[in-house]
């Protein structure tokens, strides 16, 4: 399996970094490697200490698929939950200054945490809240509503470059009130009011 990751898709997270919103969806993708497992604490790599949270929505992929058109994108979603994809800002600007990849600033050990995942009967995609809690207070909140891509395009989009397998993940982006997480903090996402996970840093 492989995690999609979209970049700027919230024009006011874009913003927040100085970053323009983009014409096409930014993709990238981090290694399977990355997933956080179930139960674990989130730990600070030792590489970096400007680790920073982005709460984003994350479909499952429940189906194969290759030049998919939008009317029938929605068909491949099989599940959906919250996750993090932490991200080592400081290295991240680094390498982007210096005009080079930074999937090391995105795609480190751990940097992809998933909450529990749910059915998608009787919810619509495009109008899920959701929210990030850090030690009980509420620093990421929004709707994917306003998603500056449609999940639909989005899928069709993705689908013209990489194949989409049955388990894939996909990271729709992030809103903006990221920032950094410190040992001792509790990292808690809920989408629709309901509580998908609850996790520690070290």
């Amino acid at each position: 399996m492989k995690i999609l990751c979209v970049g700027r898709n919230y024009a006011a997270h874009a913003a927040e970094l100085g970053n323009n919103t983009p014409e096409e969806p930014v993709v990238f993708l981090k290694p399977d490697s990355a997933i956080l497992g179930k139960g674990l604490p989130f730990v600070i790599p030792a590489f970096s200490t400007d680790i920073h949270h982005e709460l984003e929505v994350v479909f499952k992929i429940g189906r194969v698929g290759k030049h998919i058109e939008p009317k029938f994108a929605l068909r491949y979603l099989e599940s959906v939950t919250v996750g993090i994809d932490f991200t080592a800002r400081t290295l991240q600007l680094d390498l982007k200054n210096k005009g080079l990849p930074w999937e090391k600033a995105k795609g480190f050990d751990g940097s992809a945490m998933v909450g529990k995942w749910i059915s998608l009967d009787g919810l619509d995609p495009a109008s899920l809240s959701f929210r990030l809690e850090k030690n009980g207070r509420t620093v990421q909140s929004a709707n994917t509503r306003q998603m500056t891509f449609s999940l639909e395009s989005i899928i069709s989009h993705i689908s013209q470059y990489f194949t989409l397998k049955t388990g894939d993940y996909l990271f729709t982006g992030t809103p903006e009130g990221v920032g950094p997480v410190s040992p001792g903090d509790i990292l808690e996402g809920f989408l629709n009011d309901e509580s998908l996970f609850r996790v520690s840093v070290r």
